[in-house]
């Protein structure tokens, strides 16, 4: 998937609808799986540039073939972990239990949200870096990213219909950049901390 600005991530044209059939045997998709989690472990542990298909195809237990027929290379394998992730929560905010699905408070679920979304980045944080700043503004073009917004900015009006739930969802999601997360990783903030400060912001912003 490449355009002008280089390669980019299914999720920078938009996530697919979650539900909709996918045409694939399941045995490839157990394969496909099998690889994706084998690379989340290994670049979890190594780091996404120090890890060869062939130690992630042995890991999932499958060819090398097959995983450079399904991904292509190393960097077509990390955009599609990523998009797998960010269909997962997708999903969870969608149809899932509350708080992350409907059924709580807009503040409780707003709060969840950026709860889950920081564990994601956290885990994968090199993954949203090359993501994010594939060219400039590349992350503000990224189609999950109109999808946390649009979810945000609903369950602002809900909270706070006098607030521009628009500008609103994007403050909330401005400390969730990949750069500003590292940065801030880097100075010794700890995870629980990050949390607790979106937690304060969200609540001071929603309350009223």
């Amino acid at each position: 998937m490449n355009d002008s600005t280089g390669p980019q991530s299914a999720s920078q044209q938009g996530l697919p609808i979650v539900g909709e059939s996918r045409p694939e045997r399941a045995d490839a998709r157990r394969n496909r799986l099998r690889v994706l989690e084998a690379a989340e472990r290994l670049f979890t542990e190594h780091g996404v540039k120090n890890v060869s298909l062939d130690t992630i195809a042995a890991e999932a237990g499958v060819g090398k073939g097959t995983v450079f027929r399904r991904f292509g290379d190393r960097a077509g394998l990390a955009v599609a972990l990523l998009d797998e992730r960010e269909q997962e929560l997708q999903a969870k905010i969608l149809s899932g239990p509350p708080p992350l699905g409907p059924g709580a408070t807009p503040l409780v679920r707003v709060t969840a949200f950026l709860e889950a979304y920081l564990d994601l980045l956290d885990r994968h944080a090199a993954l949203f870096m090359d993501s994010e700043n594939a060219s400039d503004g590349a992350r503000y073009r990224i189609g999950s990213y109109h999808l946390w917004h649009r979810h945000l900015s609903h369950l602002i009006e809900a909270a706070r219909p006098e607030l521009d739930a628009d500008y609103t969802a994007h403050a909330l999601l401005a400390p969730l950049a990949a750069d500003l997360h590292n940065a801030l990783r880097a100075q010794g903030f700890e995870l629980d901390r990050l949390k607790a400060g979106l937690r304060a912001v969200a609540t001071s912003l929603l309350t009223s």
